[in-house]
């Protein structure tokens, strides 16, 4: 689908992480769900777990949809209904090949897409799934902001905020297991510090149908690495509102990025 730019320009923007027990393997469950939580929810951004219509699942004969199917349709119609993005990945089926998609679709129809491009291995989700290869940079409200999915959170060069590819806010989605609490913790942070970059990382909670247990930990950080605290009190959805105008003034106070080595990806 084409992608065309917002119009309205925003300095503030809300960003909401919703984190939540992922209903395994039920998209129409989690949608039901999800329908309820964010009832007249008012944000500029809604973020979504990795599969957050199924669990992080290699089950793609069940789970997996069409490019634009049942789930993207639901997120289409949520977009508009609470006249917000909302963003997530959902296993996807396209040309016989099966894609951790992530999906960004704006209230006004605009939509943004980035096929997970590091597979976890070690999960065996590189013998079901296909790598991306293209890197994604959305354009909304007057913000860049560059889409990862979980295991990508691992690969800093992948994620380099260049003068070529610059961007305002990182957006990860993922499905990152309790054991392994403290890497999730330490790379998010890590990466809104090199790239001064406001960083949303949104975890689920719960236990999946692998008997994996996730604790959540659902994080914003700012351009300097700081933990910012959310804005209401609500369990399942953490809100932030982050600044453009202070993020341009502490880089520019600053200059980091631009003291930063250049690097060759191929």
């Amino acid at each position: 689908m084409k992608n065309s730019l917002e119009i309205k320009r925003l300095d503030k923007l809300r960003v909401s992480l919703i984190e939540y027990n992922l209903i395994w393997e039920d998209a129409k469950a989690n949608q039901h769900y999800l329908d309820n939580l964010l009832n007249n929810h008012q944000t500029d951004i809604i973020l979504l777990p990795e599969m957050f219509s199924s669990g992080f699942s290699m089950n793609v004969d069940t789970i997996a949809e069409k490019p634009f199917g049942n789930t993207f349709v639901w997120m289409q119609n949520k977009a508009k209904e609470l006249d917000t993005a909302i963003a997530g990945s959902i296993s996807i089926k396209e040309n016989e090949k099966y894609y951790n998609r992530f999906y960004f679709v704006s209230p006004t129809g605009s939509v943004f897409i980035y096929d997970k491009k590091h597979l976890f291995s070690y999960g065996k989700e590189a013998t079901v799934y296909s790598a991306g290869d293209r890197i994604v940079t959305i354009d909304y409200k007057g913000w860049q902001i560059r889409p990862i999915v979980c295991y990508d959170l691992r690969f800093p060069v992948w994620i380099r905020n260049t003068e070529k590819n610059p961007y305002d806010l990182l957006l990860c989605v993922a499905n990152w297991p309790k054991a392994r609490r403290d890497a999730w913790i330490g790379l998010s942070k890590a990466r809104a510090i090199e790239n001064m970059s406001y960083m949303a990382a949104v975890n689920r909670i719960g236990e999946d149908g692998y008997k994996l247990e996730y604790s959540g930990d659902s994080k914003m950080f700012d351009t300097l690495g700081k933990e910012l605290k959310p804005i209401n009190n609500h369990q399942e959805i953490l809100q932030f509102e982050i600044s453009k105008t202070e993020q341009d003034d502490t880089r520019k106070h600053f200059n980091f990025l631009e003291d930063g080595d250049q690097f060759y990806f191929g």
